[in-house]
């Protein structure tokens, strides 16, 4: 056959190796196919190797801030928000100030607590006068004992109101001011631990509700990745395994499998533990990690481009001298542009893995040849 008619004979066959054809088994494994028809068909080879890299799986995976290290600053009080101290990504100390609060609030609550500070004072001194004169033998012990226990229901009302303005977010120096009779005008509230400021969701102005969200901060020296992993692959990596994030100079460890499957995506939570690199991530964001694909130790990892499928079987060409063989393989493991098979296949053999739509194409056409 000279070469211009093989490769018209081709043309037509490509067009019927984009669908499966019934009676593969009958076909002929070799197919006469000469260097010059590989070159005009931009047919590439390449050799079998041993020692091939490992395919490796791309999941994506979601940077999170551990729950621990997260803080969230909510309005105590209803209010207005008067005044910020910080902004957004700015590191802040443990005690720094973030927002300056006034509520109507926060004046009842300094009140009861002068009037309990007061009666509490008043008990107290009632409490040790009556000791002494019953010491002195002038009253009977049932006085001691009433007065007593008014200074201890007293101290409660006492103690219930300072409660009360720390729930409020008021410092113990504060309550104490407050309670010797020097009042606040406004709420300050603090931050209970070093981070930095990932959100602020409230302006100088605004009114806002108590237990209304104001500001987020978050301790980023620690981040956790949750990744999404199929379920038919999640068995596979245990905690320990070790994986990359794509495109970042970072690398992280699972410490975690998730125990149930989400219904809707078929997959299963792994969490890891960012251990290099997390300096270079953002609560919040989107990445790619990247995991080994599991598989057995016997096998080749080669281009997607380079299988071939007929019905369910897939295959791969193996060059000789001046044909292609088309040998059956099983596709054990597959990820982004490379998968792993076995089959019948050599170290050194040398397999298509371009021009394969075109030598199927020829080789679905020398069986109807024949």
């Amino acid at each position: 056959m000279k070469n211009s008619d093989f490769v018209s004979h081709l043309c037509l066959a490509v067009v019927l190796a984009f669908g499966p054809v019934a009676g593969a088994a009958e076909r002929q494994a070799k197919f006469s196919v000469t260097d010059k028809q590989m070159q005009t068909l931009a047919i590439r080879v390449m050799p079998l190797q041993s020692q091939a890299a490992p395919v490796m799986l791309s999941l994506p995976a979601q940077v999170v801030v551990p729950p621990g290290r997260e803080q969230v600053v909510s309005a105590p009080l209803a209010g207005l928000a008067v005044q910020l101290f910080v902004q957004q990504n700015q590191v802040v100390k443990r005690g720094a100030p973030l927002l300056r609060l006034v509520s109507p609030e926060l004046g009842q609550l300094q009140l009861q607590l002068m009037q309990t500070a007061t009666r509490a004072t008043l008990a107290r001194q009632a409490a040790q006068r009556e000791r002494a004169l019953f010491d002195e033998g002038i009253i009977p012990r049932r006085r001691v004992q009433e007065t007593h226990a008014a200074l201890q229901e007293s101290e409660a009302a006492l103690r219930q109101a300072k409660a009360a303005l720390r729930l409020a977010d008021m410092s113990t120096a504060a309550i104490n001011r407050i309670a010797a009779g020097k009042l606040e005008d406004s709420l300050t509230l603090r931050a209970a631990q070093a981070g930095t400021v990932t959100s602020i969701d409230v302006k100088p102005g605004q009114r806002v509700e108590a237990s209304t969200a104001l500001l987020r901060l978050a301790q980023t020296d620690i981040l956790w990745l949750d990744i999404q992993a199929p379920v038919a692959d999640a068995a596979n990596w245990q905690p320990g395994a070790r994986l990359k994030i794509q495109g970042r100079d970072s690398a992280a460890r699972i410490v975690s499998v998730g125990s149930s499957v989400s219904a809707g995506s078929q997959t299963v939570a792994l969490r890891a533990v960012v251990e290099t690199g997390a300096k270079g991530l953002r609560a919040g964001e989107f990445v790619s990690v990247e995991l080994p694909s599991a598989s057995t130790s016997e096998g080749w990892d080669i281009p997607l481009s380079a299988v071939a499928h007929d019905g369910n079987q897939a295959y791969v060409f193996v060059r000789s001298p001046d044909s292609f063989e088309a040998r059956p393989v099983k596709v054990i493991a597959s990820a982004g542009q490379r998968v792993r098979i076995q089959g019948a296949l050599k170290a050194g053999e040398n397999i298509a893995v371009s021009g394969v739509v075109a030598l199927k194409g020829a080789w679905l056409d020398e069986k109807g040849g024949n």
